[in-house]
């Protein structure tokens, strides 16, 4: 009886932060929040590799790296290091909450347009660099948060998801300049994979639903086979254990790239203190402290310039493992360090980043697609929060003309422009974040914007 009650406490655990609960209950709580970001860890890397035309040996390297590092810097959101000692009021590595880190989609369409310019060499080295803005952002958080307000972070999020919708209806196509582009059988596998990630958000309860991506993507692997168009020879030649290489890819820097990752690793920072802040409320009932902050943004930022190290992109908090931790109420700091481990693990093994290379480009379009448009959706939420005052829509009004009008004109329109101006018009995403922070600055909110009609988006 004695000990029947002695497992039962020790199973209790898992609503605790510290404590060991039983292996075989902490790690299939652990997969879960593997299984709900798997597949959204990973697609950064394969939109960027497509545009670039990384042959699928490079492929596997980033993809493989992308799952080593998510692993590590989960880890350290686990078990922070007190990098200036124990004793020490500055910061430290990493926020002790049970966050889940993941590959950014926020740097995807920057990266694509640094890598077309300067190589892959050139993403690596901005994005290396770039990550000591939200290193300095993570020790000054506090007078610096007035100047990124939801307002402007929502312009940026409608831009970043704009910019991936078009990347996302590439692929569902067959990849842009494929010789099958736009054919009906890319056309049908994708719409298949995207039906059948609704239908699992729809219908689905528990890790159906959390799930949705890889399971739409396990549909679209079947749907393959049977088409006959799944290529095994990627799979087959894989090795089954590797130590990932560092600098596989180089370093090269180059200043407008440097500045454009920089002020996106503001966006990044910012999510990671949203998704730190929405954990501490939904597992605790209170806001995050100023210490969980810093050493969320921290250890983000380490995390990052670690990735660019290992071939591959920044990474941030990821929203839907906080989703998952609100909704299991699973706070136990050893439960999701299994699942980080278990992304360590397969970091080390190619042969499970073979298995999603071979994955058929109108398979990840149509799993994909869906998480890009809700970007956009959570960028108008951000700024329907925020209000629609004279002011804001001026700020707005500016921002998006500029930002997203000068920005994706022709290269012509900003030809004879100072070379400044052109850096940051090179990038649409980057465009709105810069535009956004100056006129949030010309225009300092007011009694006005407090006043301000909110639109209901629940």
């Amino acid at each position: 009886m004695k000990d029947a009650a002695e497992v039962k406490d020790k199973r209790s655990l898992i609503y605790s932060m510290d404590g060991y609960p039983p292996l075989s209950v902490a790690f299939p709580l652990g997969l879960q929040h593997v299984l709900a970001m798997f597949t959204s860890n990973l697609a950064p890397c394969f939109i960027l590799a497509g545009v670039v035309g990384m042959s699928d040996p490079e492929k596997i390297i980033m993809v493989q790296c992308a799952m080593l590092i998510s692993g590590v810097t989960t880890f350290f959101q686990l078990y922070p290091v007190s990098i200036f000692g124990k004793k020490s009021k500055l910061p430290r590595l990493g926020a002790e909450l049970p966050i889940v880190m993941g590959t950014s989609f926020a740097f995807v369409p920057t990266s694509i347009t640094v890598a077309q310019t300067y190589g892959v060499s050139g993403v690596m080295g901005a994005a290396f660099l770039g990550s000591l803005v939200e290193f300095v952002m993570g020790f000054f958080i506090k007078p610096l948060k007035k100047y990124f307000p939801p307002l402007i972070i929502g312009a940026v999020l409608i831009a970043i998801g704009i910019n991936l919708l078009k990347a996302g209806t590439g692929y569902w196509a067959g990849g842009v300049g494929s010789a099958d582009y736009g054919s009906v059988q890319n056309m049908t596998l994708g719409l298949l994979v995207f039906v059948s990630v609704v239908v699992c958000q729809r219908f689905g309860r528990g890790m159906i639903q959390v799930s949705a991506l890889l399971i739409g993507i396990g549909v679209g692997y079947a749907a393959s086979i049977l088409m006959g168009i799944l290529n095994f020879a990627t799979f087959e030649q894989a090795a089954w254990f590797t130590v990932p290489r560092p600098l596989y890819f180089g370093y090269s820097f180059h200043f407008d790239a440097i500045l454009s990752f920089a002020a996106l690793y503001i966006v990044s920072g910012l999510e990671t203190m949203g998704n730190t802040s929405g954990i501490t409320v939904a597992a605790f009932d209170r806001e995050a402290t100023h210490e969980e902050t810093s050493g969320a943004i921290i250890a983000d930022s380490f995390g990052s310039m670690l990735a660019t190290f290992f071939n591959t992109l920044p990474n941030t908090a990821f929203g839907q493992n906080a989703g998952l931790v609100a909704m299991t109420k699973v706070v136990n700091k050893f439960c999701i360090a299994t699942g980080a481990a278990t992304l360590v693990v397969a970091g080390f093994v190619p042969k499970v980043g073979a298995i999603f290379t071979m994955m058929p480009n109108s398979v990840l379009g149509g799993a994909i697609i869906g998480v890009f448009a809700m970007i956009t959706i959570n960028g108008i939420k951000l700024i329907a929060k925020a209000g629609f005052s004279q002011r804001n829509i001026t700020v707005l009004s500016v921002t998006f003309a500029i930002g997203m009008g000068l920005a994706t004109g022709p290269n012509e329109l900003r030809a004879h422009l100072p070379s400044i101006i052109q850096y940051v018009l090179k990038d649409s995403v980057v465009a709105v974040c810069i535009i956004g922070i100056i006129m949030n600055i010309i225009f300092p909110p007011d009694e006005d914007a407090n006043k301000s009609v909110v639109i209901d988006v629940d």
